[in-house]
């Protein structure tokens, strides 16, 4: 009887020890996201040269951070801003945009 304490103990930090025995095996190295994506805000985009260029060859090389508006929708992502555009970014457009920003490394 008075080992019973004991072993109750020992399964407890047994349970406890286990689950993250089990998720430092599981833990695989996950690939890495792409930096720059169509869900990002456009502000963060516009702050890296390289996303900005895709970005503004993509717009016929205008520079949005000079639209009238910019201050207004540069928290949203072009993906956000897109239904509100009134068809000056199209769903290929974005396709297009997500392709060469993921291609950016």
């Amino acid at each position: 009887m008075k080992f019973a304490p004991l072993a109750a103990l020992g399964l407890a930090l047994a349970a406890v020890t286990a689950p993250a025995a089990v998720l430092a095996q599981d833990t695989a190295t996950p690939a890495p996201a792409p930096a720059f994506t169509i869900d990002i805000p456009i502000e963060s985009l516009m702050a890296d040269e390289r996303a900005k260029a895709v970005v503004t060859a993509n717009f016929g090389g205008q520079d949005i951070t000079q639209h009238p508006a910019y201050d207004q929708f540069k928290a949203l992502s072009l993906k956000a801003l897109a239904p509100f555009s009134q068809g000056l970014i199209t769903d290929e457009m974005l396709t297009k945009i997500a392709a060469d920003l993921a291609a950016i490394k």
